[in-house]
């Protein structure tokens, strides 16, 4: 059951055969997580990839005297802390659930060596990729595009998102004050 909840997470980006996600799968332990509880603390290494099957996540960096949101993580989607994955490193960055989730947790280890079998490295490096372009993607919209823009393609990526995720976290995420995010939220829905 759960190579075929990550075949159908990840078939349109790679439709690779539900053996190579059974390997994934084997290393795999499914856990379930509270509300704010914390996935990776800061100035930490990351030990672990995710791969969330209900509930969502948060990366968070904090700068002066509050958490800014990095990044986002839904239903179907790799989450962690992967520069720490790569590097090995600690950083300042950190993983939080923002809802109560159900991931599947694989260690950092066994993440890393099903990189070293041949599917595994398509693998990988398809959601590297992936991965990749919605960052800049990101970075592009936040240079180009109003807060309400980037707050109205937000909603129709996740429509259910204002629900979910703190009100802070979205205005953090869209580089607006809270202030800001109420207005904005405010005119939308006139």
């Amino acid at each position: 059951m759960i190579a075929k909840i990550l075949k159908n997470a990840f078939d349109p980006f790679f439709p690779a055969p539900i053996e190579a996600w059974q390997q994934f799968a084997d290393v795999c332990t499914v856990k379930h997580y509270a509300k704010d509880e914390v996935l990776k603390p800061a100035h930490d290494a990351e030990h672990y990839f995710h791969f969330i099957v209900k509930g969502c996540a948060g990366v968070f960096l904090w700068k002066e005297n509050n958490y800014v949101c990095l990044d986002f993580g839904f239903e179907n989607h790799f989450f962690g802390d992967y520069m720490s994955i790569l590097t090995g490193q600690p950083n300042p960055l950190e993983t939080v659930a923002l809802e109560n989730s159900e991931m599947l947790r694989l260690t950092k280890t066994d993440y890393l060596q099903l990189g070293q079998t041949e599917i595994g490295s398509i693998l990988m490096r398809a959601a590297a990729e992936s991965s990749y372009v919605a960052k800049q993607q990101q970075q592009i919209d936040l240079l180009t595009k109003t807060a309400e823009q980037r707050y109205m393609e937000l909603l129709q990526m996740h429509p259910d998102i204002v629900h979910r995720v703190a009100q802070k976290h979205l205005a953090s995420y869209l580089g607006i004050t809270p202030q800001s995010f109420s207005r904005i939220r405010r005119n939308i829905m006139e």
